[in-house]
């Protein structure tokens, strides 16, 4: 693969429709003839209407900002054409921000629907760290953030091309499940079909059915997009232009978090070995890349990953005691970890333990979300880490910039405690069902879904995007899966690639946040050929 481095409702009180209301009253006299008269018009008296501007490109933005909560019903496991409504039924509201910028007519602009993943993290992330108009302000070094965080004009927001909407999945942010069957949205089928659910009633509240419509998921939001890609054109009739996908992971037999669970299974910790390299080069640690560059590692790297390492694992118990010691002290001049514990490991190296372990001579580890983040180990005989040194650090002050962000700028009152994350994986249903066949009870895989989206919609175009020190969704994974979809060969012209020499989060530095910005906003603009 070609490398592009990079260097550098829920109700509210009385009090809070009033305040909602002043706000639509005010946003009404101030507002162009060209502002969004239909959203205005249609904007319930649940939801907080602000304005606001940002400066992007040296030119000013003015937009409406509309926050609040759709309500999303559950479809049945046997009938999923219906939903289950009324007075008592378990629903979602789903919160939602939407940015629309003034002077524009609506019904040709794009529009982006963003959320990130966990499964169970809110959309706070992409929203104060990348694309909305204000983003928090951080140092360019990963994982140090000022100690005092502030929200700051985003020049690098994406509302000069598409209008924005940032989503909280169920039981996220401000987001909220009530009914009699709380667990009714945690799986990857009922999730899918939430989203898909809001995105087609937010076109109807907000009048935007004739505008080009765009996905952006991060994380386990790209395996959400995977299957909501299809089941927007199948159940809602919806065509997508385009979807981005950033941190991907639409194949769970793919994930290094526990591939040795499932042996026999390989394809994980080969494509992993690349981020694996690209930390121990960061680190000092790779000796297969003395004296070469980040990009001409990485080629190095992948050439190894799926030709002598491929190959020895193949082997399994069949590989011989020399070819296997020899396989042994090659992968750690590539990784770092000394070649008796990746004998010890049979070669076979998962994301915690290589974490744990590449710098455990030092008494530290590695971010799982940024290799290049290091952190103090809790308990140095720990297969794999206990907490993530990235994750800690940066978490608390996008929580903190955000609720006041939310709270104060676009007036949303409510006594919903905002949920920054839970622990999905704990309880979600992982089968996944394609179409209408029957439910896959094993690693979920959304590969068939996309490629069915591509294939019934030639002219859907995706871009897949991720960060060489990302050890959760490792970038070579993505490249992986898009190059094994069941498409017809001629659409493989629709996907393209952007990948930095950043982590899972790629947009916390600032250089990267710049080019992965002016590459989103082109292939928004883009319109298929």
């Amino acid at each position: 693969m070609k490398h592009v481095p990079c260097r550098s409702g829920i109700a509210l009180a009385l009090a809070a429709a009033l305040l909602a209301g002043a706000a639509q009253a005010q946003a009404q006299a101030h507002a162009t003839a060209a502002s969004p008269p239909a959203a205005q018009e249609r904007a319930r008296a649940d939801v907080a209407v602000s304005t606001g501007a940002v400066t992007i490109g040296g030119k000013r933005v003015d937009f409406h900002a509309y926050t609040g909560t759709i309500d999303v019903y559950p479809r049945p496991a046997h009938d999923y054409s219906t939903e289950q409504t009324g007075p008592d039924a378990t629903r979602a509201s789903m919160f939602y921000i939407a940015y629309f910028r003034d002077g524009v007519p609506s019904a040709d602009r794009p529009i982006t629907f963003l959320y990130n993943g966990g499964p169970g993290s809110a959309t706070f992330w992409l929203q104060m760290g990348a694309f909305g108009p204000k983003r928090i302000l951080l140092p360019r070094t990963p994982g140090n953030p000022s100690d005092s965080p502030v929200a700051v004009n985003n020049q690098y927001s994406l509302l000069d091309a598409p209008d924005l909407v940032f989503i909280d999945a169920p039981g996220t942010g401000f987001s909220r499940v009530s009914g009699k069957e709380p667990m009714a949205f945690y799986g990857v089928d009922p999730d899918v079909f939430a989203f898909s659910d809001f995105i087609r009633d937010f076109l109807t509240t907000y009048d935007r059915w004739t505008s080009p419509k765009y996905i952006f998921g991060e994380s386990y939001g790209t395996t959400r997009s995977g299957a909501l890609a299809n089941d927007l054109q199948a159940h809602n009739q919806i065509k997508l232009d385009g979807m981005i996908q950033l941190s991907q992971i639409l194949n769970f037999d793919l994930e290094i978090e526990t591939p040795a669970v499932n042996p026999g299974t390989d394809q994980a910790y080969v494509v992993a070995l690349p981020s694996f390299a690209a930390t121990a080069y960061h680190h000092h640690r790779a000796r297969a890349g003395e004296g070469m560059d980040l990009d001409a590692f990485l080629k190095k790297a992948e050439d190894f990953a799926n030709t002598d390492y491929l190959l020895a694992l193949q082997r399994g118990n069949a590989l011989d005691p020399a070819a296997r010691r020899a396989m042994a002290g090659k992968l750690s001049d590539f990784i770092g970890l000394p070649a008796d514990y990746i004998l010890k490991s049979d070669l076979r190296i998962e994301g915690g333990q290589f974490a744990q372990q590449l710098l455990a001579d030092k008494g530290q580890s590695v971010s799982r979300l940024d290799g290049r983040v290091t952190g103090s180990q809790i308990d140095s005989l720990a297969k794999a880490s206990g907490y993530d040194p990235f994750d800690v650090t940066v978490s608390p002050q996008y929580v903190a910039v955000y609720n006041d962000y939310v709270r104060r700028e676009l007036k949303y009152e409510t006594a919903v405690p905002f949920k920054p994350k839970f622990n999905g994986f704990a309880i979600w249903d992982m089968n996944h069902r394609v179409a209408r066949s029957p439910a896959i009870r094993g690693a979920t895989n959304v590969m068939t879904d996309l490629a069915r989206a591509m294939t019934f919609n030639p002219k859907l175009r995706v871009m897949v995007s991720g960060g060489y020190f990302d050890l959760v969704t490792p970038f070579y994974q993505g490249w992986f899966e898009m190059n094994h979809l069941p498409i017809p060969a001629e659409l493989q012209k629709n996907i393209e690639y952007r990948y930095f020499a950043s982590g899972h989060i790629s947009y916390s530095d600032e250089d990267v946040l710049k080019r992965f910005s002016a590459d989103v906003r082109a292939f928004v603009t883009k319109r298929a050929e």
